[in-house]
């Protein structure tokens, strides 16, 4: 790497995924594993060894997502620490600028991030986004007219585009 050695990348990065690191010097290998990564290749690297750290990254990569997928419950930051939400307990996410409000049962969170953020690590079919701006707890909902919805007492707004795909989730008669 030109600007700096991968050993530095991993003392700067602030969350890291799977690392296979890659060199000729095999120096590197004890410090790279007091980063956790993943495997350790020497160059030449051979496609048998190659093929054997990826197999290696993709199964602790299904092992991470197995719990995920279970998971029944997310975790927001909140005064430097984090505070478990239960799915049942969350009535929609909204976006507030440069934040996220999880309102809930008991009140609301707010957290810092993108609705598309959270979409995207929300992998769950109780959730659903509806609009730009929420992603609304499925089972939540009191009554649908035209193109809004409503958990609670809140008026949430539902786009074009996203009306189809809620109709489709709903379990309709």
């Amino acid at each position: 790497m030109p600007e700096i050695t991968g050993i530095e990348f991993l003392e700067n990065a602030v969350s890291l995924p799977q690392v296979i690191f890659t060199t000729s010097n095999t120096d590197y290998a004890y410090e790279a594993y007091n980063y956790q990564v993943t495997d350790f290749l020497k160059k030449p690297i051979t496609y048998p060894r190659f093929k054997q750290a990826v197999e290696k990254a993709y199964a602790l990569h299904e092992k991470n997502n197995a719990y995920k997928a279970h998971a029944q419950e997310v975790y927001v930051r909140e005064d430097g620490r984090f505070v478990r939400i239960p799915f049942d307990h969350i009535l929609y996410f909204e976006n507030v600028g440069d934040y996220i409000r999880v309102k809930t049962i008991a009140g609301s969170h707010i957290i810092h991030g993108t609705l598309k953020g959270i979409n995207g690590k929300l992998d769950h079919p109780q959730f659903l986004k509806v609009h730009r701006s929420f992603i609304v707890n499925l089972s939540k909902i009191k009554d649908i007219e035209e193109n809004t919805l409503v958990i609670e007492k809140k008026v949430i707004p539902i786009s074009r585009a996203n009306k189809p795909v809620l109709m489709g989730k709903l379990n309709l008669l």
